[in-house]
C-alpha cells in the first residue's frame, strides 16, 4: 500500500470512482509535471450530498464536509492520471467555489475542509496557494465545487531509437 494510500485508509477513506463530466470537459489533464482538475463537486455514490446556498439551505459545517467530499473526488481524479498518488510532489493550488447566500463571508472557513484533507494525505506537500470564491450558483445547485492543480514526479522521456 502506498504511503498516500495508507493515510487515506488511517482516515477511513478510500478514492471514489471518477466522477463523470456533466458536459463536453475531461475530469483531468496533464501537462509535463502539473495536472489540472475540472471543477468537483460533493457526490458520493451518484448523489450530491446537499443542495443550496452556504449560510441559507446549507449550513457552514456541512459546506466544509461537502468540500472535504469534493477534494476526495478531486484525488480520485488526480490518481486516474497516475500509477499512484505517491508521484504526487506537492499541491500547487486549489480553488474552493461556494454557492453563497448574500450575507455568508465564511468561503475560507469552507474551503478549509478541502484543505485539511490535503494536509493529511501529503502532510507538508499537501501545502499550498489556495482562493475561496463566493458565487451566486453551481452545477446541481451544489453548495461546494472545488478545482486541484498538483505537481507529480517527471516521467522519463522516451529517446527515439536511431539507427547506424
Amino acid at each position: 500500500m502506498s504511503n498516500a494510500a495508507a493515510r487515506l485508509a488511517e482516515l477511513g477513506l478510500s478514492l471514489p470512482p471518477v466522477a463523470k463530466p456533466l458536459a463536453a470537459y475531461v475530469p483531468a489533464v496533464r501537462t509535463g509535471d502539473l495536472i489540472y482538475t475540472s471543477g468537483q463537486v460533493p457526490i458520493v455514490d451518484g448523489t450530491l450530498m446537499a443542495t443550496g446556498k452556504v449560510g441559507d439551505q446549507v449550513s457552514a459545517e456541512t459546506a466544509t464536509t461537502c468540500a472535504r467530499t469534493a477534494m476526495l473526488n478531486a484525488l480520485a481524479a488526480v490518481a486516474a492520471q497516475l500509477q499512484s498518488l505517491d508521484e504526487v510532489v506537492r499541491v500547487v493550488k486549489v480553488v474552493v467555489f461556494v454557492a453563497s447566500s448574500p450575507d455568508f463571508t465564511g468561503q475560507p472557513a469552507v474551503g478549509n475542509g478541502a484543505s485539511q484533507l490535503l494536509g493529511e494525505v501529503f502532510g507538508d506537500a499537501g501545502l499550498h496557494a489556495r482562493s475561496a470564491v463566493g458565487v451566486a450558483s453551481l452545477p446541481l445547485d451544489a453548495p461546494v465545487e472545488v478545482e486541484l492543480i498538483v505537481q507529480v514526479a517527471s516521467r522519463p522521456s522516451i529517446q527515439p531509437v536511431v539507427s547506424a
